[in-house]
């Protein structure tokens, strides 16, 4: 068995793969390039074609599939970048990346007490050496009550460390969690609007939840709320998020994700002008924190999505289940 991996990081994905090779016993290739129709001859020889968060068209697939491609080990937990229902018409198997859920746990936190502090008001006015305080004072987290939206394991994460900081807690998932009633009270998403000052989100990206922050949500939420968001760009829609922003009704945000991101988050784009009008509205408000998803990026995640790759296709030649499997 073989793997090809699209856009792999020669700075820190690469080093975990020849251990991994080892390991499992499956051989691999690899390029930085995205996929594109100049590159996709690569896969020919190989069983299976790993990709992070990239554009891969429904055409790629087929091209794919004609060279004997079965599996498609995504290096992320999302997989909404991969036409799903093109490659359950070619028979393709589906899988997502695992990782510990600390990082991006701790990551949404760290968004939420800057937000509560105002850090980036207080860094922009520090690096123009105005170090007053008029416009600076902030809230306690503690004396916050955050709303969760989502609580499988990221979402699970975060609700245990938010209670070491004396946080209310509220929580919404339509499965709900009941390792989390300690902590986290489970109430309607109308509630969890209403009463929360942080809304945080950690879902996957489906059809269903396509724009679950729209203006009708942004209506409901207490006035002053801070929106935190490292789970997928496409949970809010951007423009409500502007007008929500512009007029008060929004205390602020804390965005790892943004939607229509492909093409910006892991580029040096220095100098450019973003092809992305609402990132580049976002980016104005000095009550927002941007971050160019990297809520993930740590040692341990990073090792341990090249490792969920190769463990994936070992699995599927073996014929053992795989609970990272995506059911088409």
């Amino acid at each position: 068995m073989k793997i090809l991996f699209y856009a792999l990081r020669p700075f820190d994905e690469l080093q975990y793969c020849e251990p991994n090779r080892e390991k499992y016993g499956i051989d691999y290739t690899w390029t930085e390039e995205v996929p594109s129709p100049d590159n996709l001859h690569l896969a020919e020889g190989c069983d299976a074609v790993s990709t992070n968060p990239c554009e891969v068209r429904p055409e790629y697939l087929e091209a794919f599939a004609k060279m004997g491609v079965k599996y498609l080990p995504c290096r992320s937990i999302g997989y909404d970048h991969l036409p799903l229902q093109t490659a359950k018409a070619l028979g393709m198997r589906v899988s997502h990346s695992h990782y510990p859920p600390e990082g991006v746990a701790n990551y949404a936190i760290m968004l939420m007490l800057m937000a509560t502090r105002k850090m980036n008001q207080i860094m922009l006015r520090a690096a123009a050496q105005d170090y007053s305080l008029p416009g600076k004072m902030g809230k306690d987290l503690s004396n916050c009550t955050v709303g969760v939206i989502g609580t499988g394991k990221i979402g699970s994460t975060v609700i245990r460390h938010l209670a070491g900081f004396g946080c209310k807690i509220l929580a919404y998932d339509l499965y709900p969690n009941d390792a989390v009633r300690p902590y986290a009270e489970y109430v309607s998403l109308d509630t969890l609007y209403a009463r929360s000052d942080i809304i945080t989100l950690h879902l996957n990206a489906t059809a269903e939840n396509h724009h679950l922050i729209d203006d009708g949500a942004i209506a409901r939420m207490k006035d002053g709320a801070l929106l935190i968001n490292t789970a997928r760009g496409t949970l809010i829609d951007p423009d409500a998020l502007v007008r929500g922003l512009e007029s008060g009704k929004l205390g602020g945000a804390g965005l790892d994700v943004v939607e229509d991101e492909n093409g910006i988050c892991y580029y040096n784009r220095c100098g450019e002008a973003l092809p992305n009008r609402e990132l580049n509205l976002l980016r104005s408000f000095p009550n927002v924190i941007v971050s160019p998803h990297t809520a993930f990026y740590t040692d341990v995640n990073v090792a341990s999505m090249v490792e969920s790759a190769f463990e994936a296709v070992a699995d599927f030649a073996a014929g053992r289940p795989n609970p990272c499997e995506v059911q088409l």
